[in-house]
């Protein structure tokens, strides 16, 4: 996603202004910017009114973003190259002095993780008490051996591996070494042939011959006879019993049982705890398909990237995305009540009392005489036809249906035989559960101590509107409880009447009702007449009966 990306997001439960602006602004900022940094994301799911806006236009929904707090992909991942699984200590050591680490992956050929191997495991291995048969259990390579100690296999194969027996120096007169060496043994030699020949005798797999290059004759038919392993080096006895044990795979030493892993999309907050239960170094990150990508340290949470954000439509933090205070917010733009949000630091801030952010931002695109291409026209448009109940909604202004007309001509649309579409579209809820009905265009509110919900339903369907409400009254007291929320109410909003029954549910709510609009509920319902807007409507009458209370 990149550090400089700035995510444009819309309320949990995005209707089509939420959407259509998250849409038009990132396109506005792109071309400003002359960048791409700016993303369009949604909080929630579309719903079908905004579905049809999209094809309409040839336009794909935003990327799903519910929770903007800071992720692993967020933090500064070192590039720790991975080894792979077939290397040697000494390679590997080398591996981290060359790239400063002190927790080296190790890989198996198609990238996976297979252990993890560090300056602590490689020091312990010298410093500990350990078998001289060490070298066999690890099954050590014979080319592997050669390599660590500078030399050259001169007779065997080079592939095969030490798997049996221990290591020793034979510094003991060759007639003595029959006393203390096994079958099997490897035996760090000099380069007197009358000891050469008495440890292939012997049955030594492998002879290490020190301060030359190459064998004797006899040597190394013998060692053909019998099977026997034979490597030259220049390097002396000490140098090579001191380099040896180097040679040995470092998956045998690395820890590969019960890794601590992270993944790229991994929350900082749900990893902070782990990390800070033990006490490794660096811990390795995956990516989605669980392959390497990187380290990351204790380090890396000190100077982490907060995901850059811009709300649009909407200042309430309860209607907000998920960890909205670990982001840095830049911009609000609004046409709403000033809310709950708040930010760390001054921000851009946008609101005007107009009855759709797409006004807004249509004024925007004016104001830095950035042209509007059709396609982000008919979204704009397309906002402000929902908000505005096709100008039936009190919320709308002058600005609202001027802004409209002018971008239904870019976009190609007829308002009318668009809107009536449109608003089909958003009706149709034969298929849908009461719960995805009530939370198609549902937002929470919190004044004092009182906590409700409201959800809007528009339809130029009044039968269907009636089917809805027997449909929904018992989600509604269902849905009471939920996230502290204690009233709960639906408006069902005919577009073509221009009234609203209002479904209530919860302690106190049908009292609010009353004192808000003089209306008596029955059964858990009302009618309100020319009352269609939650924002200018309802939630003002709400708010000023609550203060009085």
């Amino acid at each position: 996603m990149g550090e400089d990306s700035v995510f444009i997001v819309g309320h949990k439960n995005p209707d089509t202004d939420s959407i259509c602006s998250a849409i038009s602004y990132a396109y506005l900022k792109n071309r400003l910017s002359g960048t791409s940094r700016y993303k369009a994301r949604r909080a929630g799911q579309i719903n079908e009114e905004t579905e049809f806006v999209l094809r309409h236009f040839g336009v794909d929904a935003p990327d799903y973003m519910p929770n903007v707090g800071t992720q692993v992909s967020d933090l500064k991942i070192e590039e720790t190259e991975g080894a792979p699984d077939d290397i040697t200590i000494r390679i590997a050591w080398e591996y981290m002095k060359e790239s400063g680490a002190v927790t080296l992956p190790v890989m198996n050929k198609d990238n996976t993780l297979q252990g993890i191997l560090t300056v602590g495991d490689i020091a312990r291995y010298y410093m500990d008490a350990y078998t001289k048969t060490i070298m066999s259990e690890a099954k050590t390579k014979y080319y592997d051996i050669a390599e660590t100690i500078n030399g050259t296999v001169i007779i065997g194969n080079e592939h095969a591996y030490f798997s049996k027996g221990k290591v020793l120096v034979g510094a003991a007169m060759p007639e003595h070494l029959a006393s203390f060496m096994e079958k099997d043994d490897l035996v760090i030699l000099s380069d007197r042939e009358d000891s050469q020949l008495q440890a292939i005798e012997c049955g030594a797999s492998c002879i290490v011959i020190c301060l030359t290059e190459n064998a004797s004759e006899a040597v190394i038919r013998l060692a053909e006879e019998k099977s026997c392993v034979v490597i030259c080096t220049k390097f002396d006895t000490y140098t090579v019993a001191r380099l040896i044990n180097q040679s040995i795979p470092a998956r045998f030493l690395m820890k590969r049982e019960e890794l601590l892993t992270f993944r790229i999309d991994d929350y900082v907050d749900d990893i902070k705890e782990t990390m800070g239960k033990v006490r490794f170094h660096d811990f390795p990150i995956l990516d989605r398909k669980g392959k390497y990508l990187g380290m990351i340290s204790r380090r890396s949470l000190i100077n982490m990237n907060k995901k850059k954000v811009i709300l649009v439509d909407h200042t309430e933090k309860s209607q907000a995305v998920e960890n909205l205070e670990e982001a840095e917010i830049l911009e609000i733009i609004d046409h709403h009540r000033i809310g709950t949000v708040e930010t760390l630091q001054p921000v851009f801030f946008r609101g005007e009392p107009v009855g759709c952010t797409a006004t807004i931002l249509t004024k925007m695109f004016h104001e830095n005489s950035i042209g509007i291409p059709p396609v982000i026209a008919g979204l704009l448009c397309s906002a402000i036809i929902s908000d505005t109940l096709m100008f039936r909604s009190p919320t709308c202004t002058k600005r609202d249906r001027q802004s409209a007309e002018d971008l239904a001509e870019i976009a190609g649309i007829n308002i009318e035989e668009y809107a009536k579409e449109m608003f089909r579209a958003g009706s149709n809820l034969k298929n849908k559960t009461p719960d995805e009905i009530l939370h198609q265009d549902f937002k929470k509110f919190i004044f004092g101590e009182t906590v409700f919900g409201v959800g809007q339903i528009s339809s130029m369907d009044s039968e269907e509107l009636e089917e809805i409400a027997d449909k929904l009254q018992p989600q509604l007291e269902m849905e009471c409880g939920k996230n502290g929320i204690q009233m709960v109410f639906l408006m069902l909003t005919n577009i073509l009447t221009e009234d609203t029954m209002l479904l209530s549910f919860g302690k106190g709510s049908e009292a609010l009702v009353k004192e808000s609009f003089a209306k008596e509920v029955k059964e858990g319902r009302c009618v309100l007449p020319q009352v269609v807007s939650r924002k200018k409507q309802l939630i003002p009458a709400f708010m000023q009966s609550l203060q009085q209370t």
